[in-house]
């Protein structure tokens, strides 16, 4: 089997060749079968075949007579060959008699192999290498002979219209062929095939397929592969194709850039048109249908104006025409009396550089005012965490009376807060606003006192603890007491420290 297989080439016959030998030989192993023979073999018409046969093993076995028996695919068997050793070799009729014949000659009953010559296509199908056995009965092998046709393939376009229902745009074909050939398509043109395939000469299978799809102007010019597979190729053949789609002339008008003004000279309107078949004619009109005179110049698909002036304040109209049909496109020119301010080429970039250079300036800002706000915090510059004490509102010299115990009242001028070079700052609050002087007839502020009591204009008395007596408060004739409430020491000097007096509720 594989000596036919390297003559004819067929490498896949060769891996299909060896699959059937294993079938075979594990399906005869399992029952007992000693026929040995080749499960397939390949060949084209015209040529000669072999069909080997032998008997394995014929120990105990008494061999007694071999047939060779065709089957057609569709068909009853019949004998082709018989051979009995007492016998001369017998061919009965058969549509192989005058080919077939046993290999060698005489045959020998352990190996009674045949060939046929000038095989046919018809002569694909079964063959049986059957032996008469003593005591086992009968025994056989079966061989497929396998007609290879190499088919003859062939693709071609359908040159179609532009439409809306699904055409046959390309056509692939596999004739006379065995066994039938196999066909797809590559494209990326969205379409679908259908394969038909049919018998054909002497045996054989033609297989034809069609590409279908709605053609558009945009198919045109695809890319189509067809690809043919079959049994006698060593690798698949292509068939790379393009798509014709005829379509009508498809339009389009440039040049025209909104900034006609009046004295501008040269300005070309350029018509621009595909379709297949390509256009051949090209006209301008205008939509008043009269064309200015003397102003314009018309070279196939361009349209050149030297001068412009209100002739030109128009519509011009490009019509394209091919045998498919016609095509069209229209454009308005609106002429004005000053040009246009151009922006140069750079204008953008030069705004994006001024932006860009603003947004570094505040980042770089932000950053320099983070960095010196968080050094001062860090250095303790920044706002007091103190009230300082306000200036004297002149520069006479306080004197107050320092009792002590177990001493005489002593009196001793105060500094002038001003001059206070050495002393700490004050931190007591509520002097800051004792000290104020009578304003206007206005009495003094009590920093300290509840809210109500700081306002001067509020008519309720102040505790007795911040009640001073006067010599003008006690009535006419009588003469000043003892304060209802204890009386208030001595006021303390800013550098010495103190304990209120107890107040009594």
């Amino acid at each position: 089997m594989e000596g036919h297989v390297r003559r004819f080439g067929f490498g896949c016959g060769r891996v299909n060749a060896l699959l059937w030998l294993a079938v075979f030989a594990f399906a005869h192993g399992a029952s007992g079968q000693k026929v040995k023979v080749e499960p397939e073999v390949l060949s084209y018409p015209g040529q000669t075949v072999n069909l080997r046969c032998a008997f394995t093993d014929a120990t105990g076995v008494q061999l007694t007579m071999v047939t060779w028996i065709y089957e057609p695919k569709d068909g009853e068997r019949i004998n082709i060959a018989v051979f009995h050793p007492n016998f001369d070799p017998n061919y009965p009729d058969s549509p192989m008699k005058g080919r077939v014949s046993f290999a060698p000659t005489p045959p020998d009953l352990s190996s009674p192999s045949i060939q046929i010559q000038d095989v046919r296509m018809s002569d694909e199908g079964k063959y049986i290498c059957e032996y008469a056995t003593y005591p086992s009965g009968n025994e056989q092998g079966i061989t497929y002979l396998v007609m290879l046709a190499k088919p003859q393939n062939a693709a071609s376009i359908v040159t179609v219209e532009a439409g809306a229902k699904p055409v046959v745009v390309a056509r692939c074909e596999s004739l006379n062929g065995r066994p039938e050939a196999k066909i797809r398509w590559v494209t990326t043109a969205k379409g679908n095939a259908t394969s038909v395939s049919k018998p054909g000469a002497d045996n054989t299978v033609s297989i034809t397929s069609e590409y279908k799809l709605v053609p558009t102007a945009a198919d045109n010019g695809k890319d189509i592969s067809c690809i043919v597979e079959h049994r006698t190729q060593t690798k698949p053949e292509s068939f790379l194709m393009k798509l014709a789609v005829l379509y009508p002339p498809e339009v389009s008008i440039t040049g025209y850039d909104n900034n006609w003004y009046v004295g501008r000279t040269n300005v070309v309107l350029i018509c621009h048109a595909t379709g297949n078949p390509m256009p051949l004619t090209v006209k301008w009109t205008t939509m008043s249908g009269e064309m200015p005179v003397g102003t314009v110049d018309i070279q196939k698909h361009q349209l050149k104006v030297l001068k412009v002036d209100e002739s030109v304040n128009t519509t011009f109209v490009c019509e394209v025409e091919n045998r498919i049909g016609f095509g069209k496109d229209q454009v308005t020119v609106f002429v004005r009396g000053t040009r246009l301010p151009e922006k140069g080429a750079t204008t953008g970039s030069i705004i994006g550089a001024i932006i860009g250079v603003i947004i570094i300036l505040a980042i770089i800002g932000t950053a320099i005012a983070m960095y010196r706000k968080h050094r001062g915090k860090l250095h303790g510059d920044g706002p007091p965490k103190y009230k300082p004490p306000p200036p004297n509102k002149n520069n006479t010299t306080r004197e107050m009376t320092i009792i002590r115990q177990d001493h005489a009242p002593e009196e001793r001028p105060l500094q002038n807060e001003n001059n206070r070079h050495n002393a700490e700052p004050v931190t007591d609050l509520d002097a800051y606003d004792d000290e104020q002087d009578v304003d206007g007839g206005h009495e003094h502020y009590y920093s300290a006192a509840p809210s109500g009591w700081d306002d001067p204009g509020n008519a309720e008395v102040p505790p007795p603890y911040m009640q001073t007596r006067r010599e003008e408060d006690y009535a006419p004739g009588l003469a000043p007491g003892p304060a209802p409430g204890p009386a208030p020491g001595p006021a303390p000097n800013r550098g010495d420290s103190f304990i209120s007096d107890a107040m009594f509720v």
